[in-house]
């Protein structure tokens, strides 16, 4: 009974599941628009490990989609729903791009500092939305999407001002040099990718957010106001100063997702028609991971892996888009699972007074 229960409880089965699922279901897609699912399939796993450098850069695609799905997992597990990752990383990538212009100083240095005022930047954004909830009630919902707004409109107005601009373009000056945070080190094993410190960064945010979480007093009080704000408050913790500490560190992560982006990959930021979704991609990882640091990172590098791979498609002449419907089908199938397994430990209860 006990080894039924484990199986029964266990997010990382369901998950495997739900991926088939999505697979399975691109597979009948392919096969009703005239394409070999082996084949297809086979273009796309060549895409990411067929050698060095495309595995390389299906990392460097997936390292802001999981600072994006930590800083959504974060919030989820102290209770809140930040949307407002996209809006994070955004704050977070203008103001690295601003240091890195406006703020000359060595080499070493300045990428440091570049990245620590884009966390900082990320932190207070996320924090306004903490704050509006701990002590207005205002739905962080509603105040992130807002944000993500005006966090969009904001960096395409700085990019075209006159401080940031590159003449003749709708993008910004390049970084400074001295900012860079990517190496050619390794140029001889990884070809033409510019390997950026911001990966090495990506693991230790995911250990830090486990660490937090899992083994710390703030990350019990965090938690806590998650499960029941009412018995946390009674319990002698400070409801709002948590929320709005949640929501700080939430956009903490995504605005290093959008500094290093910039700093060790773009070097700089053009101006958007549309949002990239780097935010909107963190809860789908944050959803595909189980609510779980460790499965954020990853759910991001499966979601990065088919991202960039998936593009390989249209060599064979099969549409990229295939990807997003497989993602899709993978989140409803883990939502479906989800509600199952919640209904059945329902009528369990209800019928036997006890849950599986």
């Amino acid at each position: 009974m006990k080894a039924v229960k484990r199986i029964w409880n266990d997010i990382f089965l369901y998950t495997l599941l739900a991926i088939f699922i999505g697979l399975l279901f691109g597979s009948v897609i392919l096969s009703l628009t005239g394409f070999n699912p082996f084949v297809a399939y086979g273009v796309l796993f060549q895409g990411i490990f067929g050698s060095w450098k495309t595995l390389m850069y299906a990392v460097q695609y997936a390292t802001p989609i999981v600072f994006t799905g930590l800083s959504v997992t974060f919030a989820f597990k102290t209770g809140l729903f930040n949307i407002g990752a996209e809006g994070q990383y955004i704050i977070g990538g203008i103001t690295a791009l601003a240091v890195s212009l406006l703020v000359p100083m060595p080499a070493g240095i300045h990428g440091i500092a570049c990245v620590l005022a884009g966390a900082f930047a990320g932190a207070l954004w996320g924090a306004i939305a903490g704050l509006l909830k701990a002590y207005r009630g205002i739905h962080e919902v509603i105040v992130t999407i807002m944000l993500n707004w005006i966090a969009f409109y904001l960096s395409n107005f700085l990019v075209m001002s006159p401080a940031f601009k590159k003449p003749n373009s709708t993008a910004s000056l390049d970084i400074a040099e001295t900012s860079r945070i990517s190496t050619n080190a390794f140029r001889e094993i990884f070809g033409t990718v510019r390997i950026h410190w911001g990966m090495l960064l990506m693991l230790a945010a995911v250990f830090a957010c486990w660490l937090i979480l899992n083994k710390t007093t703030l990350g019990f009080n965090l938690r806590a106001v998650g499960f029941n704000r009412s018995a946390a408050e009674y319990g002698g913790i400070y409801v709002g100063r948590s929320v709005a500490l949640s929501m700080g560190i939430s956009g903490c992560l995504a605005g290093l997702g959008g500094a290093v982006q910039v700093l060790g990959v773009s070097g700089r930021i053009i101006q958007l028609g549309v949002q990239e979704g780097y935010g909107f991609d963190g809860i789908s990882v944050s959803m595909i991971g189980g609510i779980n640091p460790v499965g954020a990172l990853f759910a991001g590098l499966f979601y990065g892996g088919l991202k960039y791979g998936g593009s390989k498609l249209n060599t064979i002449g099969a549409p990229s888009e295939l990807i997003n419907v497989i993602i899709g089908v993978i989140i409803y199938s883990i939502a479906v699972m989800g509600a199952f397994r919640l209904l059945v430990r329902f009528v369990r209860t209800r019928t036997t007074g006890r849950s599986l």
